[in-house]
């Protein structure tokens, strides 16, 4: 699914990434920890594609080269990123956002695009399953959402888009523990042998609701560590200060 070898990114001269090597199979969720500045950020958007970072090595995904492949054809291609601080886009209707972005992806893989009653009984069906009003869907996207409305509407999204790799980046901060039961819900309802999810955390608190098959610890661009979601129970317990 993704194969990462020996990714180094640095951003305005300054180096954050600095050898990391991942290998995620279908069907695997691996959870990614680590204290701030260790890099977790930088890779999910190195990951999605965003500009800016200068970056060496290989990131494959799907027997393919992502180097070349822009944030658009990345999402097309299956690849879905739940951002840490979802963006507000005045003007912009979250349905009309949805059908969009499900559209693009449709035909980019030669499938039928959805008409509106098809996209908004989709939107229902997604909705009802993680307990989300529907209502919030009416309105601009993000714009005047609480936090843990913004990080719902980021997991319908990829409900919605039903991606390949999903690429949760800090979804599960300021979350009361509702919100955070629903993200978890979207999560594992989505869990199969095809589809793979790589959650970046700071806290354990998540991965008591998504079980992971890894975790990796993050520190100064490199992953330390890796075992199982034993590993993020010591991580609660002692913190950071003894990984290196």
């Amino acid at each position: 699914m993704l194969e990462i070898k020996n990714l180094k990114a640095s951003i305005n001269e300054r180096s954050i990434l600095k050898g990391l090597n991942l290998h995620i199979k279908p069907g695997e969720l691996h959870a990614i920890m680590g204290p701030n500045g260790s890099g977790k950020s930088t890779l999910a958007n190195v990951l999605s594609g965003k500009k800016g970072y200068e970056i060496t090595g290989e990131i494959n995904f799907e027997g393919e080269s992502l180097k070349a492949v822009s944030v658009e054809e990345r999402a097309q291609k299956g690849i879905f990123l739940a951002f840490q601080y979802p963006l507000e886009i005045p003007g912009v209707n979250t349905n009309n956002f949805l059908k969009t972005s499900l559209n693009s992806i449709l035909k980019a893989k030669g499938k039928k695009e959805l008409d509106t009653l098809s996209f908004l009984k989709l939107v229902k069906e997604k909705s009802s399953e993680l307990g989300i009003d529907e209502k919030i869907l009416s309105r601009q996207l993000n714009v005047g959402f609480s936090g843990g409305e913004k990080k719902k509407n980021e997991i319908l999204q990829m409900k919605i888009l039903d991606p390949n790799l999903s690429i949760l980046d800090e979804t599960d901060s300021g979350l009361d523990i509702d919100a955070l039961k629903i993200i978890a819900k979207g999560v594992n309802s989505s869990r199969d042998d095809k589809k793979s999810f790589l959650v970046i955390t700071h806290y354990q608190r998540l991965l008591e609701y998504i079980k992971p098959d890894f975790v990796h610890v993050l520190s100064d661009g490199k992953i330390v560590r890796t075992g199982c979601g034993e590993l993020a129970e010591e991580l609660e317990k002692t913190g950071y200060k003894k990984i290196n």
